[in-house]
């Protein structure tokens, strides 16, 4: 299985399989997983080694095959020598009995050893009925053999041969790029014994906890938490960050990044099949296997195209001697012409190789797509709704101010309360209350978390609120004091939350959070591309604002519920095709209801690599530039290698009706397309696209 017209060849064959149901491709490492009833999988083998692809069962976790075969140089260059001397033959010595005796054996011996493989394939597909590549050239092989054109048959198939073996390298190439990056990771880690002992091991002996020592320069072999040391590490191949980290302890690393010049222990936070880089892989690999809209329409033309071409090349055959005055055997070989030209081997490759190296490409720059068909959508965006906090923030705020509003509770035990129900929350805003005071934390009872309001809980008997400005209005414990009070912070991008007992606000808590370094040029490139940004965020119409103004955004939704950043996704979406960007993780509803949902951040994130359709791992918003630029360039290359592949079998359609053409430029031109559409394709791997 070399290519994407044996793909579908196969899924054609298993479509009417009952009991099959679902076939997953991999044409990478060349696997097919089906998910059947077990009488069904005894028929798909049946059918497959019919079809000349004799399975070799895989057990799972085992080894597939290896991504690339080996070509037959040996054998295909023999035949091709074999061909071009009985066309030598042919060209320059004079026609006798010895002449044609000698073109007729070198023929004979180059045409099975450069087509074997092809007459196997293309015999069991004619007993079944189908008319792929295979079938088609061991149809106008033999027949330009059987009328006389032995040189040129045996030169059509060692070129054809050669071809192949050439394209299918080519493709192996776009389609194994993102699996060399799990060579990226070491095969070994080095862990620390019982005894104190530091000993080499296999990574997929290394359990969650032990500790792992990577010394500079080392690749780093397990995902994990610096327990000890400082170092900077070079995280490009899973983040796409073009410069180094520093990390020290508590810092999260991957596995396949770099250290560069300290020491470090980690402590290892995930297995090696569960590491942050075997994920990325994972989800492009099922990417691949995913099929786009404009895939979907090409295979449905492909199919109608080469049984037309075939209805025309056995009208040819059969007309032209009585309605154009061609001979019988000039008629034949015209409409031999034609077989060699009815398969759409260019057609059918151009889009998977075309949305494969953009996949490829937008992985190696730390954004992983999940699918072709989003590939393929995010050209159409119009709208780029942003969630504010860790998203056009750096998500890290920090307490500027803890202002006692009613003294009746000493600071001390007010600061306690806070950091207490705040260390129980996941919110950043929380997370800065929480790190900032450094109080004994107390037992909380009865904790309640409330979306887009705060935490409540008891401590001690006291029923307590670590509110926002929303839920303190709902409560009705807003007064024009702490109105004022609250605007003053407010006006400064600040976001408020404020302590409660049950006889009102304690005290004013006011954290801020910067934009990111980025965010503004990565707004104004949206905006340069015609994307329109929009701000839908939680915290307060003030706070937001001011943060909206320093970036650029004019557009400003603020004091939003969960459900209520799904509505206004929703009523964005009824003007124009509309993306949202969050964490992944408080934005889901958010993320599902758009055309395209991004999680930003999330390098080490189970929840962001399920939740969303793009996975942006690092935080950098510019890279929803590069998405966006990836996308238009991939649809521009994808049209451009359907307009050739369809140009090129256009016009040497025209060719052979006008008798001009021959077969082995037929051959030449087939596969050259293929070759070239593959070539387009790659450039999408090489572009920049910041």
């Amino acid at each position: 299985m070399d290519c994407a017209a044996e793909e579908n060849e196969i899924r054609q064959a298993l479509a009417g399989v009952t009991g099959i149901a679902d076939l997953r491709f991999q044409l990478a490492s060349r696997t097919l997983a089906i998910r059947a009833k077990p009488a069904a999988l005894s028929t798909a083998e049946t059918i497959l080694r019919r079809l000349g692809y004799p399975p070799q069962v895989l057990e799972s976790g085992s080894p597939a095959a290896p991504v690339t075969g080996s070509v037959p140089w040996t054998r295909l260059i023999a035949a091709l020598m074999l061909a071009a001397a009985a066309e030598g033959i042919h060209a320059l010595l004079p026609q006798s009995w010895l002449h044609e005796a000698l073109e007729i054996a070198l023929a004979l011996g180059a045409i099975p050893l450069a087509g074997l493989p092809v007459y196997t394939k293309g015999l069991a597909a004619l007993r079944l009925g189908r008319l792929n590549i295979n079938a088609l050239m061991t149809v106008a092989v033999t027949g330009a053999f059987l009328i006389g054109h032995w040189p040129e048959a045996a030169m059509v198939m060692a070129l054809y041969a050669i071809a192949e073996a050439l394209e299918a390298q080519a493709a192996d190439r776009a389609r194994a790029a993102i699996s060399r990056l799990m060579e990226l990771a070491p095969e070994q880690a080095r862990i620390k014994q019982d005894s104190g002992e530091w000993a080499l091991v296999g990574v997929a002996a290394v359990v969650i906890n032990q500790l792992v020592r990577v010394e500079p320069g080392e690749r780093i072999p397990l995902d994990g938490v610096v327990a000890t040391g400082n170092s900077a590490v070079n995280q490009a191949p899973v983040t796409g960050e073009s410069l180094p980290v520093e990390k020290g302890a508590g810092d999260q690393v991957f596995a396949g990044t770099v250290n560069t010049h300290g020491s470090l222990v980690i402590t290892v936070t995930a297995p090696a099949s569960k590491s942050t880089l075997a994920r990325i892989i994972h989800a492009v690999e099922e990417a691949q296997a995913s099929r786009a809209p404009i895939q979907r329409f090409v295979d449905r033309f492909a199919a109608r195209y080469t049984p037309a071409v075939f209805v025309l090349a056995l009208a040819l055959a059969l007309l032209s001697p009585p309605l154009l005055g061609l001979t019988p055997i000039d008629a034949v070989y015209r409409a031999l012409v034609l077989l060699v030209i009815a398969c759409p081997c260019a057609l059918v490759i151009a889009t998977p190789v075309t949305l494969v190296s953009g996949l490829t490409a937008a992985a190696r720059r730390g954004i992983v797509i999940k699918g072709g068909l989003y590939l393929e959508q995010a050209r159409q965006l119009r709208t780029l709704a942003f969630d504010k906090t860790g998203t056009l923030t750096t998500g890290r705020p920090t307490l500027e101010a803890f202002q006692v509003i009613d003294g009746r509770v000493p600071i001390t035990l007010q600061q306690q309360w806070a950091a207490s129900l705040a260390s129980r929350s996941d919110h950043p805003i929380s997370r800065a209350i929480a790190a900032a005071l450094n109080d004994e934390r107390l037992a909380v009872e009865a904790l309640k978390a409330l979306g887009g309001r705060g935490v409540s809980g008891e401590i001690d008997g006291q029923t307590l609120r670590l509110a926002n400005h929303r839920w303190v209005h709902e409560l009705g414990l807003c007064t024009p004091d702490l109105e004022q009070a609250m605007s003053a912070h407010e006006q400064r991008g600040r976001s408020v939350s404020l302590l409660t007992d049950a006889h009102g606000v304690l005290a004013l808590i006011a954290v801020a959070d910067q934009p990111r370094a980025t965010a503004a040029a990565a707004i104004t490139g949206l905006r340069q591309l015609g994307l329109t940004p929009v701000m839908l965020s939680g915290d307060n119409a003030r706070t937001a604002g001011v943060i909206a103004d320093r970036l650029g955004i004019e557009q400003v939704r603020s004091e939003l519920l969960p459900e209520q950043k799904l509505a206004a996704i929703a009523q964005l979406q009824a003007q124009a095709p509309t993306g949202m960007v969050g964490d992944g993780i408080n934005d889901a509803p958010a993320l599902a209801g758009a055309a395209i949902g991004v999680a930003m951040g999330a390098a080490g994130s189970d929840t962001a690599m399920e939740a969303a359709d793009v996975v942006v791992m690092d935080d950098d918003p510019q890279r929803l530039v590069e998405l966006i630029r990836l996308s238009r360039c991939t649809w521009a290359v994808l049209w451009q290698n359907i307009a050739l592949a369809l140009g090129i079998k256009g016009a040497f359609l025209v060719l052979t009706l006008l008798g001009t053409a021959t077969m082995w430029q037929a051959v030449f031109a087939d596969m050259g397309t293929s070759l070239l559409v593959i070539a387009n394709g790659l450039r999408l791997r090489r572009q920049q696209w910041a």
